[in-house]
């Protein structure tokens, strides 16, 4: 199993946080948002991490990883820069994940043992973070539903009810040779232009949408994104006033043991 951390992206809603540094290079809790995930996956066995860089790529030089680039980053979205790693995809079962998210190791090893060849992880505790991170939790989240079996059936478009909302995908999906064909066939037939304009959501909507079976393995927390500066702070005043929150989500200690 490799690991893939798509890392390409200004991200600008963190305003001026980005200005000079990439967002995954962000601080929280004593160490950037990059720390936290190459010692997650390295604490569950993952020794092989690449990097997708586009902006500022220089700032990200992380010892111990391969490199993959994205010279489009400005004009494209994540699917593209997923492509950008075509030659490791092809070739060995992957964990790809956002570059902005935090997670428990113990989410790795669920997702990287699960043999499916294209499986997400999703959150089932999903609203009590969304609560804390907006006024009314339904402005951000998406819809996130399953079939008889387990299998993902909905994903990405908006709602306006929590029953629409089973979970939430929290970034982090694997693939194996096989799956990533699926995809690459998939993309294949877009031109350039709508290819760059893909999200990661969208994708896997459209997947589905072909017959192509997409596994989802369920988690209880133990995870954040960061989306914005607003984000920081919520996540900053929670643990220090050591809130329920903060002893649910276990990120903090866990990753410090990763």
């Amino acid at each position: 199993m490799r690991a893939i951390i798509l890392a390409a992206g200004r991200g600008s809603r963190m305003g001026g946080l980005t200005g000079e540094q990439p967002k995954c290079l962000t601080p929280i809790a004593g160490r950037t948002l990059l720390d936290w995930q190459l010692a997650a996956l390295r604490a569950a066995g993952i020794r092989d991490i690449a990097l997708v860089r586009g902006y500022l790529a220089h700032c990200l030089q992380p010892a111990d990883c391969t490199f993959f680039e994205n010279p489009r980053w400005a004009e494209t979205n994540m699917v593209t820069t997923l492509t950008c790693a075509d030659e490791w995809l092809k070739q060995h079962d992957c964990l790809i994940s956002y570059s902005d998210i935090v997670y428990h190791p113990d989410i790795i090893t669920q997702l990287s043992t699960n043999h499916s060849n294209l499986v997400i992880s999703y959150d089932r505790e999903w609203l009590s973070l969304w609560s804390e991170r907006f006024t009314n939790p339904l402005e951000d989240a998406e819809t996130f539903r399953l079939d008889a079996v387990g299998h993902l059936s909905d994903i990405g478009s908006r709602t306006d009810r929590l029953s629409d909302i089973e979970g939430q995908y929290m970034g982090l999906l694997k693939t194996t040779p096989v799956g990533w064909q699926c995809i690459r066939q998939y993309l294949d037939a877009f031109d350039d232009t709508d290819c760059d304009t893909l999200d990661m959501t969208t994708l896997l909507q459209c997947l589905l949408s072909k017959g192509i079976e997409i596994q989802a393995t369920p988690i209880q927390g133990r995870w954040c994104e960061v989306d914005n500066e607003i984000d920081l702070q919520v996540y900053k005043q929670l643990l220090a006033e050591n809130q329920p929150w903060s002893h649910d989500w276990h990120w903090k200690g866990s990753c410090s043991n990763a």
